[in-house]
């Protein structure tokens, strides 16, 4: 059971990213996958998560409007798109999984994390 994240970088205030988490061992489909990001000397934040099953997709206030959640069955990968990316964005970025469908906002609810990858907003 493997997640893999991907797609972080640097780009300037108002540009686009597309972070990919990619699982091998498991179907992803099956459990809810979420996004969680810390930035240095803060905490780790729930960005955004998809219920396996039916994907219903769920955001947190700061992020709704300008992120997309999604996942690709076939290719066991759920995406972060991300727009109009802003400087408090700036953070490592983390995929997780639950062993159940529904989503959750707590950290603990999560039992595989992936790698983070570094986005940086800056101009």
């Amino acid at each position: 059971v493997q997640l893999q994240a991907s797609g972080g970088g640097l780009v300037q205030p108002g540009g686009s990213l597309r972070l990919s988490c990619a699982a091998s061992g498991f179907t992803l489909e099956r459990y809810a996958t979420g996004w969680f990001r810390q930035a240095p000397g803060k905490e780790r934040e729930w960005v955004s998560c998809i219920n396996g099953g039916v994907p219903r997709p769920y955001y947190v206030d700061s992020v709704e409007g300008r992120f997309t959640i999604s996942r690709d069955n076939a290719k066991r990968t759920v995406y972060l798109q991300m727009s109009s990316l802003k400087p408090e964005d700036t953070a490592v970025y983390y995929c997780a999984t639950r062993f159940t469908a529904g989503c959750s906002t707590q950290p603990g609810q999560f039992r595989n994390w992936g790698q983070g990858t570094l986005v940086t907003v800056s101009s």
